[in-house]
């Protein structure tokens, strides 16, 4: 077998913070200590070897690498300082560098400079569409008293014109994920084949479909973060962040059917069902949000660090949150011009969590529950 190690892939690592990869003396302290780790050859005690001798390929093409949760048990009890926890992290963030399309995209939102771009570029973007049809069209928008006209914020920007922006910028990241998806799918099916971490010769697409929806379980359930010893406490901030999600999701595409389909536009009550579901899901956010930021700022940093990437989920988690509450209570609030200003703020932080999230740490929500997928699909317990 040809070995080809890669200096640069290891220098890399290092950057994205896995600075403590080369202090690794091989005790296997990581894989015996371990919660969630797989019997049959476990993690990360091999990805360590291989990462410090800058085998890429046997590492970012690795399932196992995912089905890491970061708990930090291996962390706490290396001997020697190396981190396990955080080496996995950072082969994550290369890995979903490595899987996004356009690359160059994904290196600028990698790197910390370039955050002013990346949120100028909705900015300017909505500023643009906005004038040119012209959309800020609400004459009463800069009128702070209250008793004017009822706050409209399609009479600001108009719905359609914010779909038209949106929906082909989701498809587009859906070709992003399926792309990087597939290949995804393969490069870890090799590499188990490889390690003889599979029976299976050949990658079953039904096999894998089947097995999705008790990983589909498992992860609303958050077995494998209970699991955990040394950061049990992660387990109620990202279930909040989670779900605040996914409540968002469900009242996004709810209110665009009603919107498209029976042609009934907003305002809606603040007793409708739906709306409660959005204050809720909002408020999980905010509070998820805090709590993660609560997190990193007390932590100790000789066993877990924080990356640009951990701060910047943290910061438009809090951001998305704050913006839209903020937003519906400077409305109900009839304080037009900052309610809409707000809006316009919230449209820019939710451009970035759909234009960025294949390259941001959100990714790793697709990814770990493919490879969690793939593993179920190949007995891997």
């Amino acid at each position: 077998m040809l070995l080809e190690p890669d200096v640069k892939f290891i220098k890399e690592i290092e950057s994205l913070g896995g600075d403590t990869l080369k202090k690794c003396f091989q005790c296997a302290t990581c894989s015996v200590a371990c919660p969630i780790s797989p019997d049959n050859k476990p993690f990360p005690r091999k990805e360590m070897i291989a990462a410090s001798w800058g085998l890429k390929d046997r590492v970012v093409k690795n399932a196992d690498i995912w089905l890491c949760h970061n708990c930090g048990d291996c962390s706490t009890l290396c001997p020697r300082g190396a981190k396990p926890g955080d080496v996995l992290a950072a082969l994550r963030m290369y890995a979903i560098k490595e899987y996004a399309f356009p690359k160059k995209l994904g290196e600028m939102v990698s790197d910390p400079s370039k955050l002013p771009i990346l949120l100028a570029i909705p900015f300017i973007i909505f500023l643009i569409v906005g004038m040119v049809c012209n959309m800020f069209v609400d004459p009463n928008w800069l009128c702070f008293s209250p008793g004017g006209d009822e706050i409209v914020h399609s009479h600001f920007f108009n719905s359609w014109l914010v779909d038209l922006i949106f929906v082909p910028l989701s498809l587009c990241v859906v070709a992003v994920f399926a792309r990087g998806g597939y290949q995804f799918l393969n490069d870890i099916h090799q590499n188990a084949v490889l390690e003889g971490k599979t029976d299976k010769k050949e990658l079953d697409l039904l096999g894998i479909a089947q097995a999705f929806p008790k990983v589909v379980l498992k992860i609303l359930k958050h077995e494998k973060f209970d699991q955990c010893g040394e950061n049990q406490s992660r387990s109620t901030p990202h279930m909040l962040v989670l779900f605040g999600f996914i409540g968002l999701f469900i009242v996004t595409s709810i209110f665009f059917v009603v919107l498209y389909g029976f042609q009934t536009h907003g305002p809606y009550s603040q007793f409708n069902p739906v709306k409660w579901l959005a204050n809720i899901s909002g408020i999980a956010l905010v509070m998820g949000g805090l709590v993660m930021l609560k997190e990193r700022i007390s932590q100790d940093t000789s066993k877990q660090i924080s990356t640009y990437k951990d701060w910047s989920l943290i910061g438009l988690v809090l951001a998305l949150g704050l913006s839209g509450l903020l937003t519906e209570m400077t409305r109900l609030g009839e304080l037009a011009a900052l309610s809409y200003g707000l809006y316009y703020i919230h449209l820019v932080f939710v451009f970035c969590l759909f234009a960025y999230l294949p390259f941001s740490k959100l990714a790793h929500l697709f990814y770990r529950t493919l490879a969690m997928t793939y593993s179920e699909y190949a007995n891997r317990q």
